[in-house]
């Protein structure tokens, strides 16, 4: 085992990878179990030797594969608190936000098992838990959206208007309605402490949905 600061090997970018890679497969799991988008666009894959849904809708990809692009630079530098999956109803009000929060220690211990079986034992509980969520959930009501925020340490704040990582893809400012829910009912879904990253996911849900 050895222990390294952040910048040794480029660990942030090793840490950033690995979750950028499960939160896209997250994302598109949330938006099949909560029925965002009718299931026929999406089709069964393996990921982390468990079955999961993938959309097959190229600008739904597309979008969520910027989005993650954009976000990834924050993983690398530490930057980012929390990365939010907001799921609205036709009239754009929040009825779920499925919240994971992250942080890195700043001295990593570091080994093959760290970085490779026992993360991906623990990203695949995170799944399973996504899985089944429906059943601690009541129903949304229909023709749902959905958009993915993520709040920033406030020394990225200031510096994320300037930097546009993807051409007409820019940083905005999320609409106050996206990040606050009147008195939601809070499920705790999944934690995990690894020696690379701590992360724990919850859903904030409206009261009443309808």
């Amino acid at each position: 085992m050895t222990t390294l600061t952040r910048q040794d090997l480029n660990f942030g970018k090793v840490v950033a990878d690995i979750l950028c890679e499960f939160l896209e497969v997250a994302i598109h799991l949330i938006l099949y179990v909560r029925e965002v988008y009718p299931s026929g666009i999406f089709q069964k894959r393996r990921k982390y030797n468990v079955p999961v849904q993938m959309s097959c809708h190229p600008d739904l990809n597309q979008y969520i594969q910027d989005t993650l692009y954009c976000i990834k630079p924050l993983i690398e530098k530490n930057e980012a608190e929390k990365v939010v999956v907001v799921i609205m109803d036709k009239g754009h009000h929040p009825v779920e936000r499925f919240v994971f929060e992250i942080s890195q220690p700043t001295l990593l211990s570091i080994s093959s098992e760290t970085l490779l079986s026992h993360v991906e034992q623990l990203l695949r509980a995170f799944i399973l838990k996504i899985s089944v969520c429906d059943a601690v959930l009541n129903t949304n009501p229909p023709d749902c959206s959905f958009s993915v925020l993520v709040h920033t340490r406030e020394s990225a704040t200031r510096n994320m208007e300037k930097v546009q990582v993807i051409k007409d893809f820019p940083w905005i400012v999320a609409d106050e309605q996206e990040i606050h829910m009147q008195e939601p009912r809070l499920i705790p879904l999944k934690t995990m402490t690894s020696d690379i990253v701590k992360m724990q996911l919850y859903v904030e849900e409206k009261a009443q949905k309808i």
